[in-house]
């Protein structure tokens, strides 16, 4: 049972994807928009760590997170146009990809950085698949040009690794964090 006195963590994200995870967890927790400009590349630690560290925590945790997928050494962002997303999930089909994130959980006292990946593999997809995937929207502001969580699942054939982190948020990572840094404050350790 988590203590009802536990302060919210600061989530230094406007996604809704890691608002859900985090609600899913039963984490509590408080948006604050980070003052911090991410500049394309493929250092999602560092990504992270800015987030974080532009957000005053007031004696309360910080939460950073920033996801990447990586084919074939290739860094794969988020399309800018339906051709765009029509591509990379042409590049993704049938190959194995990673999914990577850098977590950064801080208070004013300390600082813990890691990374998590999750491989994916597509299964193979042909030309009408790809169409009616792109033609859903579903891949608008997402790394890969696909939501797991959604209709991008039927593109999947299968994952090694933490689910939620493809999601959007490493939450076995982040629970045994929370478990170890504020044993039983939050519900874990």
């Amino acid at each position: 049972m988590r203590d009802q006195s536990a302060p919210p963590l600061l989530l230094a994200s406007t996604s809704p994807q890691r608002r859900a995870i985090l609600a899913q967890l039963r984490i509590p927790f408080e948006v604050v928009e980070p003052d911090y400009v991410e500049e394309p590349g493929p250092d999602a630690l560092e990504h992270a760590a800015g987030k974080a560290r532009s957000v005053d925590g007031d004696g309360r945790a910080v939460l950073g997170v920033d996801t990447v997928v990586v084919c074939g050494g290739e860094l794969i962002g988020k399309p800018a146009d339906e051709a765009e997303a029509a591509r990379m999930l042409e590049t993704l089909a049938g190959r194995t990809h990673e999914v990577v994130s850098g977590l950064c959980l801080r208070t004013a006292d300390w600082e813990e950085l890691h990374t998590e990946t999750t491989e994916v593999t597509f299964r193979p997809l042909v030309a009408r698949e790809v169409a009616h995937y792109v033609a859903s929207g579903e891949w608008e502001g997402r790394a890969g040009a696909y939501a797991i969580q959604g209709l991008g699942g039927s593109l999947v054939e299968r994952i090694e690794g933490d689910y939620l982190n493809v999601v959007g948020l490493p939450g076995a990572l982040l629970v045994r964090l929370l478990a170890t840094r504020f044993a039983g404050a939050y519900g874990f350790g």
